[in-house]
């Protein structure tokens, strides 16, 4: 997609979760959401990506350890797509080596989100409609 940010297209393009650890920052991840993560090494980072369809035009990204990526709890929130219900995803969370930070929370009219630190440090966000 060509078109420049409006309201007609994404805001995020791309994202990348840093991890200091790919193999157990994957198992986390596929095991919260029940979701398999393609592998790939490229220009030395290690790489997983959440599934996606490059013909969709809808936002993508993955997991990512090289030296250029430092896992943390400051600075920008990712929330994830945990629909139909987060809950499901939360109460994977701390069996999967993680932990809830904030329980589900209602947001009113744009539905429920809640916080978790993942398996390598990093604070997240879940997002559902229900």
């Amino acid at each position: 997609m060509n078109d420049k940010m409006s309201s007609a297209t994404n805001a995020i393009n791309w994202f990348e979760i840093s991890v200091s650890d790919i193999s157990r920052a994957k198992k986390f991840y596929e095991s919260i959401f029940e979701i398999t993560m393609g592998e790939m090494e490229m220009e030395g980072m290690k790489y997983a990506m959440f599934p996606f369809d490059p013909a969709k035009g809808k936002v993508a990204g993955g997991l990512a350890q090289s030296p250029m990526h430092t896992p943390g709890t400051t600075g920008s929130i990712i929330y994830l797509n945990a629909n139909p219900d987060l809950q499901e995803v939360l109460d994977r969370i701390e069996k999967a080596g993680g932990k809830i930070t904030m329980p589900k929370t209602s947001i009113g009219q744009n539905g429920f989100m809640a916080f978790f630190i993942d398996s390598e440090g990093n604070s997240m966000a879940l997002h559902s409609n229900t």
